[in-house]
C-alpha cells in the first residue's frame, strides 16, 4: 500500500506544484485548504508526511502543528518562503514539533519545479521516520545564570587559552537538538562550541538569536575574522561554509568560505571539522554528529578519529533521522555512539 502525503497550503498553484512532485515517487496525496481542514484529516489518516504552509485563512500553520502534534503526532514538514519573518515562524513550529522545512516551489521551468530535488529527498527522508520518535521532546530549561559570571572571566579570554573545542553537525530534526545543548552548557562553560546546521542564508541569524535567549553562552552567527573565544557558541552562517584560520598572531579566527566544492550543503560539517584539523591539535576536538539526511560529516568524523580526536554519533534509537551519524558509525569516525540525552550530558559536563 502506497504512503499517504497530506498536502496543506491554501494555493491552488503550490498544491498543484506539490501534488505532482509527490505523487510521481510514489505516495498517495490529499489535500488540506487550511489548518483546520488539515487538522480534521490528520486526526481521521495517519499520513506518512504532511507538507504545511505557514499562512493560511481559518487556521494557520503554527496553530495546526501544535494540534495535529497534540492529537496524532505526525512527521511535519513546513513549506517557507525564505525570508526572515517566515524563519522565526518556521523556528516556532519546529520548536512545536515540525521535523523540517522546505523552500516553497520556485517557478515552474519545462514542467520542473526548481527545487524539486529537496522536496523528493526530505518526503522520502520524513516518511521513514517512526512513529515513536514523533512525540514532541520536552525542552530543557535554560540555564538562568545568564552572562554576568561569566562576562568578567570571558573578556579576558583569547583564542590563544582555547584547551578543546567542540564541533557539532546536524541536519534534519537538528535545531531542536542543537537549542537544548546551548541552553544546557553553564555559563562558566570552558570550551567554544562551532555548530553546523543545514539552514538556508536567511534562517541562520534568527537561529542564532533565539539560541542566544536561551543559553547561558553567547551565542553568535559567524561572520569573516570572528575570533573563536572560550565559553562562546559560534553557528555557521547559511549559504557559507565555517573555516578556521590561525593568524601571524597566533589568534584563531573564523574564515568563512564562500566556495561550494563537492558537497551538497553550504555550510557543511564535513568543512568545518576538516578545516579545524588544519589549525587545531587533534586531541584538542571533539566531533559530534546528530540526526540529517546524507552523509554530511562523515568524512570529518573519520578523519578526526583517524588522527586522535574524540568523536560522539548519535544512535539510530534517539536519531530522527538516523543518516549523517550512520555513514559515520559504519565508515569508522565514531568513538562513540550514544542517545542524544548521553551526548547532551557529555558536552554540558565536558571536563
Amino acid at each position: 500500500m502506497a504512503k499517504k502525503v497530506l498536502i496543506v497550503d491554501d494555493s491552488a498553484l503550490v498544491r498543484k506544484q506539490l501534488s505532482t512532485i509527490i505523487s510521481e515517487i510514489g505516495f498517495d496525496v490529499d489535500i488540506a485548504k487550511n489548518g483546520q481542514e488539515a487538522v480534521d484529516m490528520a486526526v481521521e489518516t495517519d499520513y506518512s508526511v504532511i507538507t504545511m504552509d505557514i499562512n493560511m485563512p481559518v487556521m494557520d500553520g503554527i496553530e495546526a502543528v501544535k494540534q495535529i502534534m497534540k492529537k496524532n503526532p505526525s512527521a511535519i514538514l513546513m513549506v517557507s518562503s525564505l525570508t526572515t519573518a517566515d524563519a522565526t515562524i518556521t523556528m516556532d513550529a519546529l520548536d512545536l514539533g515540525a521535523i523540517d522545512y522546505i523552500s516553497k516551489p520556485g517557478t515552474m521551468n519545462i514542467g520542473k519545479v526548481e527545487n524539486t530535488e529537496e522536496i523528493i529527498r526530505k518526503v522520502k527522508s520524513l516518511s521513514r521516520i517512526p512513529k515513536r520518535r514523533l512525540q514532541r521532546i520536552k525542552k530543557v530549561q535554560p540555564m538562568r545564570e545568564r552572562r554576568v559570571a561569566q562576562q568578567d572571566e570571558s573578556s579576558t579570554l583569547t583564542s590563544k587559552d582555547i584547551q578543546k573545542v567542540i564541533l557539532v553537525g546536524s541536519s534534519t530534526g537538528g535545531p531542536g537538538l542543537i537549542e537544548q545543548i546551548c541552553a544546557s552548557v553553564p555559563a562558566n562553560y570552558k570550551y567554544p562550541i562551532c555548530v553546523v546546521q543545514h539552514m538556508p542564508e536567511q534562517f541562520t541569524a534568527s537561529f542564532a538569536s533565539r539560541l542566544d535567549r536561551s543559553s547561558a553562552l553567547s551565542v553568535h552567527e559567524s561572520a569573516s575574522n570572528m575570533e573563536v573565544i572560550p565559553g562562546n557558541i559560534y553557528v555557521a552562517r547559511g549559504g557559507i561554509h565555517m573555516n578556521f584560520t590561525k593568524k601571524t598572531s597566533g589568534k584563531i579566527v573564523i574564515r568563512e568560505n564562500k566556495e561550494k566544492g563537492e558537497t551538497y550543503f553550504m555550510p557543511s560539517v564535513n568543512e568545518m571539522m576538516l578545516s579545524a584539523l588544519d589549525v587545531f591539535k587533534p586531541e584538542q576536538l571533539i566531533g559530534v554528529l546528530l540526526t540529517g539526511i546524507g552523509d554530511d560529516g562523515a568524512l570529518g568524523m573519520v578523519e578526526m578519529k583517524k588522527r586522535g580526536s574524540y568523536t560522539m554519533g548519535e544512535s539510530e534509537e534517539s536519531a530522527t533521522v538516523y543518516g549523517m551519524p550512520k555513514v559515520a558509525f559504519d565508515n569508522g569516525g565514531v568513538s562513540e555512539q550514544l542517545d542524544f540525552k548521553q551526548i547532551l550530558h557529555k558536552i554540558a559536563t565536558m571536563k
